[in-house]
């Protein structure tokens, strides 16, 4: 049941689940598509220009948090440990895509809340952003698009580029979107590809295509890198100065993961120095970073907005995602992409007391 707005005092009929979100999911139409086939969940699309008392009265009865982007979303509506009090019948937060960076999931998991995320849904349109960062970075596109636009007589032979074809792929993040990502580049380039994981097993990364490396090697041995691990407190600022230095001086470093993982500014040191050869940049510390940002100057690096995984087909899969999880959620089913399974036993509690009934234990559905 879908409502572009409720006044505050109207009734809706005994067990329905209320879902609000703020201005567009991806793929708002997709989204709402699968949710219309749900009768007993009501869907509030909210305005960030709305009177301020609205959104309030609006999130104090909401069971579910679709949230926008960390890009698109404003203050006070990030959910952390404020919100969650205004938001006292709140079962659920989900984020739009693959990261939940943004979303307090220590304070939701102390409250009982359930956080999801979309991881896999965008895994193709980001797989296939980082390989043509690789390819654009490592046969010097970018400094050739530029200087042709500006010079003329230009010395072709100074844009020598380098192929990929038999190279070694160091991969940080082996999930879906890095599985993916491997298998692109073996698949096309025959690439060797190692990678760094800490959470997967040695033979789950050899099923995924690739050989388990501690750090240090993959920085040293890898004539590309492409980053795809969260932003946690264990990955903040992994790749600095003393990273870039130990890299290949032909290396090509790209990341689509999360702002914060990358030291920018030793980033940008590193590239003017040419200890590397070049970076693909889709992610930042404060998005959008801004015309004066360090590394907007260089030749040698690719920067794109943080739309890695935006694509039309990507939009598409993240909202049905998003929206089939959401019916399976207030159905009283283990949601498939869970962020926080301890909060279970907690939250089957919170649940029964909101919504009236006991979600199933975790593991079965």
């Amino acid at each position: 049941m879908l409502v572009p707005g409720m006044k505050g005092e109207e009734k809706v009929r005994e067990n329905t689940s209320r879902l609000v979100y703020f201005e567009d999911w991806m793929d708002t139409n997709a989204a709402h598509k699968v949710l219309e086939k749900a009768d007993d969940i009501q869907v509030e699309r909210l305005r960030y220009n709305n009177d301020r008392a609205y959104n309030d009265a609006a999130m104090a009865r909401a069971h579910g948090y679709q949230v926008q982007s960390r890009t698109e979303l404003i203050e006070p509506w990030f959910p952390d440990s404020e919100l969650l009090l205004r938001a006292p019948n709140l079962v659920a937060v989900s984020s739009t895509g693959a990261g939940y960076d943004y979303i307090d999931v220590k304070a939701c998991t102390d409250a009982g809340i359930a956080v999801v995320n979309q991881t896999g849904t965008n895994k193709e349109s980001v797989a296939e952003h980082a390989l043509g960062m690789m390819l654009a970075v490592s046969k010097k596109m970018i400094q050739a698009d530029r200087r042709l636009r500006r010079e003329n007589n230009l010395d072709r032979m100074e844009l020598t580029g380098s192929e990929m074809l038999g190279k070694t792929l160091g991969i940080v993040g082996l999930g879906q979107i890095g599985s993916r990502t491997a298998e692109l580049c073996k698949l096309a380039f025959k690439m060797h590809v190692i990678a760094y994981d800490p959470y997967v097993s040695e033979s789950d990364i050899k099923s995924r295509g690739a050989l388990k490396v501690d750090f240090e090697t993959l920085i040293k041995e890898s004539d590309f890198i492409s980053v795809h691990c969260p932003r946690t407190d264990e990955t903040l600022g992994m790749f600095g100065a003393n990273q870039f230095s130990i890299m290949k001086n032909d290396a090509v470093f790209v990341t689509t993961a999360r702002g914060g993982i990358v030291h920018e500014e030793e980033l940008a040191g590193a590239l003017e120095r040419n200890e590397i050869l070049g970076a693909g940049v889709d992610v930042f510390w404060k998005e959008p970073p801004g015309p004066d940002h360090c590394l907007m100057k260089l030749d040698n690096v690719l920067v794109t907005p943080h739309h890695a995984g935006i694509t039309q087909e990507a939009n598409t899969n993240m909202s049905v995602g998003g929206a089939e999880q959401w019916i399976a959620l207030f159905r009283g089913n283990q949601p498939p992409r869970l962020v926080n399974p301890e909060v279970w036993p907690k939250y089957q509690e919170r649940f029964e007391k909101i919504l009236g009934f006991r979600p199933v234990d975790l593991g079965k559905q």
